[in-house]
């Protein structure tokens, strides 16, 4: 691939991401939309013609790795194992 190619295909990147940036955004307005006027109808579960919309709480249980890392941190270590990924960047 000449570097002339692979200009053109970065430049198409570049605009494909700009693009997938503004749909993300109209995304979250709507949800964030739908979000407040189920909160203000204090609803969890709303049915709107064929679909269903949710807004629920969950509880879930984590594990504080922060502090255990201050109050056992031979413990974390001992655990710890390295790992390796590769990124790709285009700046």
């Amino acid at each position: 691939m000449t570097t002339q190619v692979m200009e053109s295909k970065i430049a198409e990147l570049k605009e494909w991401e700009s693009v997938l940036e503004e749909a993300k955004a109209v995304v979250e307005a709507l949800k964030d939309e739908l979000k407040a006027e189920m909160t203000s109808r204090e609803v969890e579960e709303l049915e709107c013609g064929t679909h269903i919309v949710r807004f629920t709480s969950i509880l879930s249980n984590r594990f504080d790795t922060t502090t255990f890392k201050k109050e056992h941190a031979e413990m974390h270590k001992q655990y710890t194992k390295q790992t390796q990924s590769r990124r790709f960047t285009v700046s």
